[in-house]
């Protein structure tokens, strides 16, 4: 299925592209500059062209990474960042903030970050309750006829808030958590999206490294790292949560590929308007993941996959309660 998303990206992009978060942001220490630095530029060079980061990414240090990194392969570039939630030092937190001026600011101050004259999408993080949907795309498709982004992309929405979208301007991708174990998109957001010609952007398509079958001991995750606030690695669900990967781990050395390319060669199979964007730290990581770019699976292995971890296997939510209340996406009942 090809969409709008599909011409925006530079002829010959692959499929999977890089999630820049976690070089400065949720999961414990941020990696050095310099280390930073060498990951993004030997991303390039091994054939990333879609990076993704938000202002509020390591309090805008992630938006100042990527444009230090790669400003000057800028024209090879699919470029995504966000808005509408940042950091506010007067708070000491993130704040969903949604309305027109706030986003108009912020994204002239990321274009400065990321030095840049436009964005290829730029996504509203989270849905602001208390400003109209409307309003906030409004003020992105503004920035559409200023030639500040070239499209508009939505973070973490339901389908019935794509469609209130919708009435306002074309929505080019929604971003959304995908992957073999958060099947949330499946409820009513993906039959929404492929109506309107909106890819999907699969965000932890790994599982935050659960799909990976690398991390043995959540205790071992060090602080500050998100995933220790979220159900689904509190130790009793994750002793339940690894008996699951058996069967997915032996399935992957059958096939001659990693656990993590097999979650990306997934997602890849459901669709061509899908498109998922891991996140690492690690160069060999990246590596692994683009590798999974050329991975065609059998129907049959598909079939096989689609009944693993599925939302009554998985043991435990997404994400807490306080975590939940700032997105707006379908939850399995």
């Amino acid at each position: 299925m090809s969409t709008a998303f599909h011409r925006l990206l530079p002829a010959g992009a692959p499929a999977i592209g890089l999630g820049c978060m976690n070089l400065s942001h949720a999961y414990g220490k941020p990696l050095a500059e310099s280390e930073a630095l060498r990951a993004l530029s030997e991303a390039f060079e091994m054939g990333y062209r879609h990076f993704d980061t938000a202002t509020l990414y390591g309090k805008t240090a992630n938006e100042r990474l990527v444009g230090k990194a790669l400003g000057a392969q800028r024209g090879q570039l699919f470029l995504a960042s966000k808005c509408g939630m940042a950091f506010d030092p007067e708070i000491g937190a993130k704040r969903i903030d949604g309305r027109p001026e706030t986003l108009r600011r912020q994204c002239e101050e990321s274009l400065k970050r990321l030095d840049t004259d436009y964005l290829d999408i730029y996504y509203l993080h989270r849905l602001d309750r208390e400003v109209p949907v409307e309003e906030s795309v409004g003020a992105l498709a503004r920035l559409v006829e200023d030639g500040k982004i070239r499209a508009i992309g939505l973070s973490e929405i339901s389908a019935d808030t794509l469609t209130r979208a919708l009435t306002e301007a074309s929505i080019a991708a929604v971003q959304s958590e995908y992957s073999l174990w958060t099947r949330n998109p499946e409820i009513a957001l993906l039959e929404t999206c492929r109506a309107a010609g909106t890819a999907l952007v699969a965000f932890s398509p790994l599982a935050r490294g659960f799909l990976t079958a690398t991390l043995d001991d959540v205790t071992s995750l060090e602080e500050g790292d998100i995933r220790l606030g979220m159900p689904r690695f509190s130790a009793d669900n994750y002793r339940h949560n690894l008996t699951l990967l058996d069967e997915y781990v032996a399935m992957a050395r059958a096939l001659g590929c990693t656990p993590g390319q097999l979650a990306l060669a997934w997602l890849r199979s459901q669709g061509a308007d899908i498109f998922p964007i891991p996140g690492t730290r690690r160069i060999a990581h990246m590596h692994e993941n683009l590798g999974a770019d050329g991975i065609t699976l059998e129907d049959a292995t598909v079939t096989r996959l689609n009944a693993m971890m599925t939302p009554d296997q998985v043991r435990g939510p997404r994400y807490s309660e306080a975590q939940q209340a700032a997105i707006d996406t379908e939850e399995f009942g």
